[in-house]
């Protein structure tokens, strides 16, 4: 099997053009050619669901039948099995694939593959080695996805490791972003044609958990999850570009919130330059994300109440249209900021970074979850000390630090086993809820004096406060149950008489 290795990049008509104009390529071996693909799946899409792509490729009059994996895509990164063989169009031979479950189901489904798409582009290549053991292709294709009668071009460069490694690669990619601005795409020409195909409105996309394991090294833990992070940031930028949901721009800016929660969980491993350097530019990012976010709360949750409440006191349109004004400008912030060539290099840039952070001498996965867990645990319970009855902000550092601690234990869950980790989440949801209630109405304070004139102004921040005192006793009842309950990474004491160790662990590693 080969392995295909690939940086995938979308750019403008413009760009595209001083692309082939960069001195980077100067000298290098150039091809064109137009290629013509008919991707191939079963009627109910099950490679699509295994993530395997069946093609055929025409280029003139040689046709050559493909088969690839398809992991996603996160920063444009590609890294994938493929197979290629000469063959006829519609003759299914699976013999060249060596993966023997990828032949096997192929195999199974031969007769039922049928033809669901196309794609049509011209590639124009350029090998070049940019130093002794380094080949690297540079491909620009240009042309149309075509799907169920609907069409959507193509626009992308395809950077292909050859031979050397993947710091040489980033390294070239570096350099022509730097000559062009593009953008790391999230998904490929398949991934792209099948959303064309569907027609399906553009949704929203949660997190999805993470497999990592006891047995793996924890800096592989840490880059699988942060990829994780940015795939999940990446599957939600089109719809905070082009959508008007709310849930796009909360489900970033979450993304980004697990992303820096990873960073400061495996802070003590990671190089201190690697934490200076990238931790306040996504901090800042989160923070474009986080004014818009706060607007679309106080639109959808606390407006509707204070309509309703303040009837007759408040004037209700005036304060929904500056609300509404407030959530647009912020919304077109986002915008802007997933639009940006900052946004582009920083993608690319910590992608590559994470390429780079050293493996050792961090030890396994199974030694690092409880001491961090723990860490993080002792911070919430020292944060829960202060007087938070009357402490906004400590209340929000509590918040803080309990994010950091519940983000944790999602990126831990497969390493957690048992009844306890089920116990714990529950209570830490419940408290979450209760906290994040807690910051809208605090949030809500704060903005209520950016669309409120004074006389109204105080009447509504006075309810306010008033329902915060109301949710406090609650608060507290959930903060002591949720210190009460045994966390899944100790070790449970053994009933007296028990001639066993007297602590056993309580998760599985």
């Amino acid at each position: 099997m080969a392995t295909e290795t690939e940086i995938k990049l979308s750019l403008s008509a413009a760009a595209a053009q001083r692309l082939l104009e960069l001195p980077l390529l100067a000298g290098s071996e150039r091809s064109t050619k137009l290629l013509r693909n008919t991707y191939y799946d079963t009627a109910d899409r099950r490679l699509r669901r295994e993530r395997i792509v069946v093609r055929y490729r025409q280029h003139g009059r040689q046709w050559l039948l493909g088969v690839k994996t398809a992991p996603p895509l996160a920063a444009g990164l590609a890294q994938r099995g493929e197979w290629e063989a000469p063959g006829r169009a519609g003759d299914f031979d699976f013999a060249h694939v060596d993966d023997v479950a990828v032949r096997e189901l192929l195999e199974s489904l031969r007769d039922e593959l049928q033809p669901v798409f196309t794609t049509r582009f011209r590639r124009e290549a350029h090998v070049f080695a940019p130093r002794s053991g380094v080949r690297i292709e540079v491909a620009l294709d240009r042309g149309r996805i075509e799907a169920a009668g609907r069409r959507q071009s193509i626009r992308e460069v395809e950077i292909e490791l050859l031979s050397g490694s993947l710091s040489d690669l980033f390294a070239v990619a570096l350099d022509l972003q730097a000559g062009v601005p593009m953008h790391p795409e999230a998904g490929s020409k398949s991934e792209r044609a099948y959303r064309l195909l569907d027609a399906a409105p553009l949704l929203a996309v949660k997190a999805q958990p993470v497999a990592v394991h006891a047995d793996m090294p924890t800096m592989d833990a840490f880059r699988l999850i942060a990829v994780a992070c940015i795939g999940h940031l990446q599957a939600n930028e089109q719809g905070v570009r082009d959508s008007e949901e709310a849930e796009f721009v909360h489900q970033a800016r979450v993304a980004i919130r697990r992303l820096r929660s990873a960073i400061r969980l495996w802070e003590p491993l990671l190089p201190e330059a690697f934490v200076a350097r990238f931790d306040p530019l996504w901090q800042a990012l989160a923070t474009q994300l986080g004014d818009n976010r706060n607007w679309d709360v106080f639109r959808a949750e606390t407006l509707p109440v204070l309509a309703e409440v303040f009837a007759g006191r408040v004037d209700g349109a005036r304060l929904a249209s500056r609300v509404q004004g407030r959530c647009a400008s912020y919304r077109r912030v986002s915008r802007r900021a997933l639009q940006s060539e900052d946004y582009s290099r920083l993608l690319l840039d910590f992608r590559a970074a994470l390429v780079d952070l050293p493996v050792s001498p961090a030890g396994r996965l199974a030694d690092f979850v409880p001491r961090c867990l723990g860490k993080r645990a002792r911070r919430v319970n020292e944060r829960a000390a202060a007087p938070l009855q009357t402490d906004v902000a400590a209340r929000h550092r509590l918040r803080v630090a309990f994010k950091q601690l519940r983000y944790g234990l999602e990126f831990f869950s497969p390493l957690l086993a048992g009844p306890l980790l089920a116990d714990y989440l529950q209570s830490a949801t419940a408290l979450q809820e209760m906290l994040g209630r807690l910051n809208d109405l605090a949030v809500a304070t704060q903005l209520v004096a950016a669309v409120l004139p004074a006389a109204s102004r105080v009447q509504v921040q006075d309810w306010l406060a008033a329902q915060t005192a109301e949710l406090l006793p609650e608060f507290a009842q959930l903060l002591d149950d949720f210190q009460q309950r045994l966390p899944p990474w100790q070790s449970p004491e053994r009933p007296a008489g028990d001639r066993s160790r007297s602590r056993q662990p309580a998760y599985s590693l």
